[in-house]
This record gives C-alpha cells, sequence and structure tokens, in this order.
C-alpha cells in the first residue's frame, strides 16, 4: 500500500500555519483542525513543522512569554518528507524509529497532504481486514 492510497482515502487537504504567525495563532490552528501538527510553509514551500509537543516543551522552558514568539522560532526546520509513491510500512517504521508522529507528502517541492502513525496504522489495519476477507471468502467459496 502506498501513501497516495491513504491520502484518496483520507484526503490531501492539509492546514498550515506562516513562520511568523505567533505561538498564540499556531495554538488556535492546531485546535480549530483538530491536529496534533501543523506544516509550516511560506510561499507554497514547507519551511518546517511544528507540533504541540513542540509548543509544550518550549512553554516548560521558556514560560508564557513563548505564546507571542513566532512560529519560526520553534518549529523544526529539518523536515522529513514522503512521496505519494512511498510504502506505508516503511514509513511506519521511519515514523516509529525517528519518534515522529506526522509527515508532509510532497510532489514537486510542494505540500501535497500530510499523513500521521494513525493514518498509516488505519491503512494497515484496514488492508488486514480485507485480506482476511478474502482468505475467509476463499476457504469458505
Amino acid at each position: 500500500m502506498r501513501i497516495a492510497d491513504v491520502l484518496r482515502n483520507k484526503g490531501n487537504a492539509v492546514a498550515t500555519v506562516e513562520p511568523g504567525a505567533t505561538v498564540s495563532r499556531l495554538i488556535s490552528e492546531l485546535a480549530a483542525h483538530n491536529v496534533g501538527a501543523l506544516p509550516v510553509v511560506d510561499g507554497g514551500r514547507i519551511v518546517g513543522i511544528v507540533s504541540e509537543r513542540d509548543v509544550v516543551r518550549r512553554l516548560h522552558a521558556g514560560g508564557p512569554g513563548l505564546l507571542e514568539a513566532r512560529v519560526a522560532d520553534i518549529m523544526t526546520t529539518e523536515v522529513t518528507t514522503c512521496s505519494p509513491s512511498d510504502d506505508v510500512t516503511d514509513l511506519a517504521a521511519v515514523m516509529t524509529a525517528r519518534r515522529f508522529r506526522h509527515l508532509p507528502v510532497v510532489v514537486d517541492g510542494e505540500l501535497a497532504g500530510i499523513v500521521s502513525i494513525g493514518d498509516l496504522v488505519k491503512a494497515r489495519i484496514d488492508l488486514l481486514e480485507s485480506e482476511r476477507a478474502q482468505l475467509q471468502s476463499y476457504i469458505v467459496g
């Protein structure tokens, strides 16, 4: 199963934030979209990613003044991305090993979607259920 299959079922709409937005605005966007991370986009290009975890850790270290800081000050700039042709199982292993939960999907340098570890687990379970049903049908029929 490929990332394109996951996006076909999930959709490719992605909420984003700009690097100049405040952390307070970021928190509002995370809550409004009910997501755990947002790609940081500048001029259509992904320049970073920022998660709830980034906010909590920086808030703990710097206090409430962080809310007025810019997203660019707390975002991860070395973003691991994937393409629609990448394999779901391979990417789930990468995400688990590197301990991140959100992976932007990029096509020709442009953000084309985002997948979470939950999306990949769901896709894998759906595939296994389908295979089980096919085997059961084969045995019975």
